[in-house]
């Protein structure tokens, strides 16, 4: 018999071949567990992916449902605005948490901020609004019964529009609102209104007015938002013998007759410590189904065209009658398209309009065809304007460039960039240079075949808010700007040789303070010798370049207005507002007698 534990069988040492096999055993044990092991870490770690996986999705779908939340609200806060509107009933009161005014916009970082800014209301949140929701202070917890008011567009605030004077009341005799003279248009007791259904309509109670926008007065002579022949007569106050030209702040039953003048729906007043030289009168009234965005004269003063929703108007400056239409018909019917720009070709044979999506067109006037679209901005078109060889435009968007086209060759011929939206662009009269107002306070002029950065025209004399107005004087050596900080300054450009190392050598000459609200448009009268704004206290001013004193102040539109704009030939300008109209007016020498200081 072998002994199985070999020579040293007393120490009970197995074998070599046995011991081999052990380990092999042990080892295949060790590998196999090792081996599940393995696995489990691999089932655990695409159970972990999983979960990430999941909780990556979820996080997607709460994401998506905040947006689509967001979206629901919006659209909700629109309806509701639009309900008001209209005179419908105000929203239950489980929907109050709906928000009822768009958020602030971040004009320059989406494609209607600008212009949403310009008519939400915000006051000064973000952008200039159009004026705010009346109140009635006597009873601000009672619902108001407006008139049947033609439809606003989506993006304006609820606009609540004052009432008829009541039957025992006789017919106010004068032209000038019942507040402090510029604030606004109030309401009264209401009074039900039949709706063309045969159904008295009401709408929600009157709601306080966002800050930096108009305080609403006691009494509402307008009753609707085109308005009425007749206003009330303001309140007796104190005169001020120091008003300057805070021509508001005048008390109208204190002027002399010499120093106002008085329309059906309309008056103007006169700096009373100031000789009077200018007159003006109401020449045409020209009605929009919406806000009017912009107005612009031909060159040769004949024509006048608007910008509103959707479409562009052109119309005769000697009737006052509609000439054409200019409506892109492949655009969706739905949703709002507004044209912010307008301006002719320096022949008059062109229309060239920027709107919201992003497109400029150049439109032959005689067949009413598009010539050319120009693709390239990447957010709204808010400024245009035409050079004087006929062949090239500026537009400015909110994508932060200025943009020269030519619309010979249909080419983006310059593309110049800055660090925030474009609000509005002027070409020199000469050509040679292009000027653009921003929202970081500052304007900026360049050479317009360099595109070399010339002058930025900002610092301690510099607007203090976002510019939202430029044009070159009829020389070209100055530059007037108006902003959001309710001023309009005068800048004079440096001259001789331009180039890029002489930036920052205009300086601003003249600052010219009177408004009570954002100024929203500027421009120069041909000869030069008068400037003109416009603004969201829905006054016309005139003012002396020289002396920097206001000569007129023109009330007669019932929201901001817009734009203002001189005919090239003179004696005429034309107004745009948020009350659905354009207005041409005629401004000229007085002769009549002066008036002496309040």
């Amino acid at each position: 018999m072998s002994n199985l534990y070999g020579a040293r069988g007393h120490g009970m040492v197995p074998a070599p071949s046995r011991l081999n096999e052990l380990l092999e055993s042990i080892r295949a044990e060790f590998e196999s567990n090792q081996q599940r092991t393995n696995e489990y870490e691999h089932k655990i770690q695409a159970q972990i992916q999983e979960m990430e996986v999941i909780r990556q999705t979820v996080y997607q779908l709460e994401a998506a449902h905040n947006a689509l939340k967001q979206k629901y609200e919006e659209e909700v806060a629109r309806l509701t605005r639009e309900l008001d509107a209209r005179g419908g009933p105000h929203a239950p009161p489980h929907a109050q948490g709906v928000q009822s005014q768009p958020p602030p916009p971040s004009i320059g970082h989406g494609p209607r901020d600008l212009f949403g800014g310009i008519m939400s209301g915000q006051g000064g949140q973000g952008g200039p609004g159009l004026a705010p929701p009346q109140q009635d202070p006597q009873q601000p917890s009672q619902p108001q019964h407006p008139q049947q008011v033609p439809q606003p567009p989506p993006s304006l605030p609820p606009q609540q529009q004052p009432p008829n004077q009541p039957p025992n009341q006789p017919g106010p005799p004068s032209a000038y609102p019942q507040s402090s003279f510029m604030n606004g248009y109030g309401g009264q007791h209401p009074q039900p209104t039949a709706s063309p259904g045969g159904k008295s309509q009401q709408t929600r109670p009157p709601t306080r007015a966002a800050p930096g926008t108009v305080t609403p007065g006691p009494q509402g002579p307008y009753p609707d938002a085109r308005g009425s022949p007749h206003v009330a007569r303001p309140s007796p106050a104190p005169a001020n013998p120091h008003v300057n030209n805070n021509l508001s702040d005048l008390d109208p039953e204190r002027i002399p007759s010499t120093g106002k003048k008085e329309g059906s729906d309309w008056f103007a007043l006169f700096n009373p410590r100031v000789p009077r030289t200018l007159d003006v009168d109401l020449v045409h009234t020209l009605e929009h189904h919406s806000v009017v965005c912009c107005v612009r004269f031909s060159q040769d003063g004949k024509y006048v065209a608007t910008g509103c929703n959707k479409s562009a108007q052109i119309f005769d400056v000697s009737t006052g009658h509609k000439v054409t239409t200019l409506q892109d018909d492949s655009v969706e019917r739905d949703g709002d398209l507004y044209i912010r720009s307008v301006c002719f070709s320096p022949d008059g044979r062109y229309l060239a309009t920027g709107a919201e999506d992003k497109q400029i067109r150049v439109w032959d006037i005689a067949t009413r065809t598009i010539r050319h679209t120009f693709h390239g901005h990447e957010q709204d078109i808010y400024s245009l304007d035409f050079a004087r060889n006929g062949r090239h435009i500026a537009s400015g968007s909110g994508d932060r460039t200025v943009r020269v086209w030519d619309i010979e060759s249909g080419q983006n011929v310059l593309t110049l960039s800055i660090e925030d939206g474009v609000t509005t662009v002027a070409i020199s009269p000469d050509g040679k240079y292009v000027a653009a107002g921003s929202l970081d306070k500052s304007v900026r002029v360049w050479d317009a075949h360099t595109g070399y950065l010339i002058e930025r025209l900002e610092g301690p004399d510099g607007h203090k808010d976002s510019v939202y107005s430029v044009a070159f004087s009829p020389s070209g050596r100055e530059l007037v700007s108006g902003s959001l900080d309710k001023t309009i300054k005068m800048w004079e450009l440096a001259q001789g040789s331009r180039n890029i190392s002489q930036r920052s050598t205009g300086k601003c000459i003249k600052t010219l303070e009177g408004h009570t609200d954002f100024v929203l448009s500027v421009a120069m009268t041909p000869d030069g010798n008068w400037v003109l704004s416009g603004s969201k206290d829905r006054g016309v001013q005139f003012w002396d370049p020289k002396t920097a004193n206001a000569q007129l102040m023109l009330q007669g539109h019932k929201n901001s207005v817009i734009s203002v704009a001189p005919s090239p030939t003179g004696g005429l300008f034309a107004t745009g507002s948020g009350d659905m109209r354009a207005r041409i007016w005629s401004y000229s020498s007085y002769h009549g007698p002066q008036h002496g200081p309040q």
